[in-house]
């Protein structure tokens, strides 16, 4: 019996050894994790470069064109940057780059809101909270440096740019746009004590569940009763039609959480680039009495493409994507907005119909309606009587710095 003590008291004090030995040797690892402000080339093509390591076994992870980014990140690029300061971080463990993050001071947003909020962004990392931790801690002190009072993310930049942290939905790649995430970054936000501020929702619709026939009743009386016209975008006079989608933009989104006007160089820039996959069947225009009163837009889920080319256009990406682009089966409505004294008037019924009927004369199987505030009641609701489901949630968490 004095024997069997003695093998279980050597046992556990071998035990305690291998715990002690493994506590230094994560606290020696942990010695060499260290943070690094993006200041070179190099620098920034590891922070572009990092979401390949996070999701190289992800089927579902769309990779974003490399040069697109590049461009984004760019303040002579980027006329986001004209109104707001971006700082980049990398977290380096040994050799290695194992995270990064933006923090982002956006003036036009205080402006707005009267509201002293940083934002964090542009946010990944492996599967390492000290790692994540590490990364916030950095983009929160030097928020607070700048004077910044909360805290809030992910943001990549601001709420015209892509937000939150998919929640639920990761049985399916992201559309067009729209973020990807892992499950564990939600971890690693409640554990760094961040509180949900709002969730976002997304809608699938398919086109083999045509929208009741009371809806479309429904929209005809509207157009009769409001003089209501709604035409397709007029491609050939791009500049005027971007000026009145801007006015209408803006001013349908002024009330909403979170929301920021766009800068006319911001509204150009974003146009610019979305021209060239613009389907011109999908982008309307509601005029009532011959004014603009609101807009539609939706885009062939370019994901569907990007998947396929991991990043590159060149050598062979280029012609991958335009053989792709041809073959995209489903849309991305992305945008909806109706001036204040035309809404709750439903234009937006309209809008959701005619996108619809074009879609499946286009040969489009289906598509997403995102994002939507959670606590949106009247669009949610218009939404649900069109025969769609919601199908994915997104997270923007905040703190008090």
């Amino acid at each position: 019996m004095e024997c069997i003590h003695r093998w279980r008291d050597a046992c556990i004090d071998m035990v305690s050894a291998l715990q002690t030995i493994l506590m230094r040797n994560s606290q020696l690892m942990r010695r060499e994790l260290a943070i690094i402000p993006v200041q070179t080339k190099k620098e920034l093509k590891q922070f572009i470069l990092l979401p390949w390591k996070i999701y190289r076994n992800d089927k579902n992870w769309v990779p974003p064109l490399i040069s697109e980014r590049r461009d984004f990140l760019n303040p002579e690029k980027n006329p986001f940057f004209a109104h707001a300061e971006v700082k980049l971080f990398l977290a380096r463990q040994g050799k290695e780059i194992v995270g990064r993050i933006a923090a982002i001071v956006n003036d036009l947003h205080i402006q707005t809101h009267n509201e002293r909020v940083g934002f964090f962004g542009l946010f990944e990392c492996i599967d390492d909270f000290e790692v994540a931790r590490i990364l916030l801690d950095s983009a929160k002190d030097w928020l607070k440096s700048k004077g910044m009072e909360k805290f809030r993310g992910p943001a990549d930049f601001s709420s015209n740019d892509q937000w939150g942290f998919l929640l639920e939905g990761f049985d399916s790649p992201p559309a067009f746009l729209m973020p990807y995430s892992p499950k564990y970054y939600l971890e690693f936000m409640e554990k760094y004590g961040l509180k949900k501020a709002k969730d976002l929702y997304a809608y699938r619709m398919d086109t083999d569940e045509r929208p009741p026939e009371r809806i479309y009743k429904v929209a005809e009386r509207i157009k009769k009763k409001e003089n209501l016209v709604i035409r397709k975008v007029d491609l050939d006079d791009f500049e005027n039609e971007v000026k009145k989608i801007r006015e209408i933009y803006n001013q349908a989104w002024s009330r909403n959480w979170g929301a920021i006007p766009m800068t006319d160089e911001e509204f150009s820039h974003m146009a610019k680039d979305m021209k060239q996959f613009v389907d011109r069947d999908l982008v309307f225009i509601a005029e009532v009495d011959g004014q603009p009163a609101g807009f539609s837009l939706a885009l062939p889920d370019l994901n569907e493409a990007l998947i396929r080319i991991n990043g590159r256009l060149f050598p062979f990406g280029l012609f991958k994507l335009l053989y792709y682009v041809k073959r995209i089966k489903n849309v991305r409505l992305i945008t909806m907005g109706v001036i204040h004294k035309y809404q709750k008037r439903g234009i937006d019924t309209i809008f959701y119909t005619e996108t619809f009927d074009n879609g499946v004369k286009k040969g489009y199987n289906g598509g997403e309606l995102s994002w939507v505030l959670e606590d949106n009641v009247l669009m949610n609701k218009a939404i649900g009587l069109m025969n769609t489901r919601l199908y994915k949630k997104y997270r923007v968490y905040e703190g008090e710095i």
